[in-house]
């Protein structure tokens, strides 16, 4: 597995290889040996599986706060995807800047994506399946979300145009600036 730091501390971009032939590949997505050789330690709890229709649909920014708070491993299992993550841990060096990676069936790249860091995504193709672990169950009275434009983080999207496609509660989200956050560097 090929490990790659990112510009924000604990933001991962990982690789797992692949055995291929004339039938496809092989790959272990995650694998405790592998995680561990590379002094990552996470206890998985439970695995999602989304959908997205349309090309150019936006979900996120997202989180769980404190007591359930997740660390992800994010892939992309059908089509291509933008996937974002945010600083928002209070006193960080990095609070609120961000790193987006394409994550796609083909290139099979993986996003570790920490507790304290808001993840959202948008699909560059129709029918994208997004895969990811969670190092906490999910507790709906400790989801949230910033709004996926805030002008203060300044991501880019690379919608070139397109309307995205957002949820109710994302299209309501507050932006970074009307947001107080439940992380705190070095918690």
């Amino acid at each position: 597995m090929l490990v790659e730091r990112t510009k924000l501390d604990g933001v991962l971009l990982l690789t797992p290889k692949r055995f291929g032939d004339q039938r496809g590949f092989f790959s272990e997505s995650w694998s405790r040996r592998q995680f561990e050789a590379e002094g990552l330690t996470f206890d998985w709890v439970q695995d999602n599986h989304s959908l997205s229709a349309q090309t150019g649909t936006v979900r996120g920014l997202h989180f769980q706060s404190p007591p359930h708070a997740q660390d992800k491993l994010v892939r992309c299992g059908r089509g291509a995807l933008f996937d974002v993550a945010v600083d928002i841990r209070k006193g960080s060096p990095t609070f609120g800047d961000w790193v987006g990676v394409e994550l796609s069936f083909e290139n099979g790249k993986q996003l570790l994506v920490p507790a304290g860091f808001l993840h959202g995504f948008v699909t560059r193709q129709p029918d994208t399946e997004i895969i990811y672990k969670c190092s906490d169950y999910y507790a709906p009275e400790c989801d949230g979300a910033v709004h996926y434009d805030s002008p203060e983080i300044g991501i880019d999207w690379g919608l070139g145009g397109i309307d995205p496609v957002l949820s109710d509660k994302d299209s309501a989200a507050p932006t970074l600036s009307n947001f107080d956050s439940p992380f705190v560097y070095g918690d």
